[in-house]
């Protein structure tokens, strides 16, 4: 199996990092940045889908992607860079909830007193992404719909969507390799390489933090085979052009 973690595209609350004035979204939109670096992806993912060679090492995807499934997470701004991707390739888009973002959806105003909130409702999905495969249980009450996450609930997380992921996809005799697409975010990205390499969370030599960084849309590739790990490649942006690069 092979595994492409893409993150999203540059959202408002990454658009204003620097900004002390701006009051953080709880889940945030595109800008029309992201907008474009998700219709860029998408093109580029588009061209390069065919393999047109099977018989070359094609590692690095020179020889394409052949992307299989498509998954996202129900956060705004993963499922629009999503469905452009799944458009353009015209392949299912499935939303997986629990590929989102450490918290869940929350208040950002009082850093004292973190509520979660419902997040979007499943009339919300089913008017912008009609050809999403949404959760049974969604409903109009909201897909997130509880507690703000601790720090506790995110490891495990992580570690039961890999588990999940290999239950799924993982190589079978005699049949070809699924090639999944993640349309997630960074922090949930550093969770799942914790879970895919058993590292320590954000512990590093001589006593410093860890931290893999992203940018908005890039690719990251992980080679998962029966008794390996290969990483390909992290945080790729070849495909978009320079004032692209968020």
């Amino acid at each position: 199996m092979e595994l492409y973690f893409i993150r999203h595209g540059q959202s408002v609350n990454n658009a204003n990092w620097s900004n002390p004035g701006y009051e953080e979204s709880p889940d945030p939109v595109l800008t029309e940045i992201g907008q474009e670096q998700a219709q860029i992806l998408a093109q580029y993912l588009k061209k390069n889908q065919t393999i047109t060679n099977d018989r070359e090492w094609n590692i690095q995807n020179r020889y394409g992607f052949g992307l299989t499934h498509i998954y996202t997470s129900l956060m705004e701004r993963a499922a629009f860079t999503a469905a452009p991707i799944a458009q353009a390739l015209d392949i299912p888009l499935v939303a997986w909830k629990e590929i989102h973002e450490e918290g869940g959806i929350y208040s950002r105003g009082d850093k004292s007193n973190v509520q979660g909130l419902p997040g979007r409702p499943r009339s919300f999905f089913m008017q912008n992404f009609r050809m999403m495969t949404l959760p049974d249980e969604l409903d109009e009450t909201g897909w997130w719909n509880r507690p703000f996450e601790s720090d506790e609930e995110r490891q495990p997380r992580a570690d039961q969507v890999l588990a999940e992921l290999l239950a799924r996809h993982r190589d079978q005799e005699g049949q070809p390799p699924h090639r999944v697409a993640f349309v997630s975010h960074g922090g949930f990205f550093m969770r799942l390489v914790c879970a895919i390499l058993k590292l320590p969370w954000r512990q590093a030599a001589l006593g410093l933090r860890s931290w893999f960084m992203l940018n908005n849309c890039s690719i990251s590739r992980f080679d998962l085979y029966r008794n390996e790990i290969n990483i390909a490649y992290l945080n790729r942006t070849d495909h978009l052009p320079d004032h692209l690069i968020t």
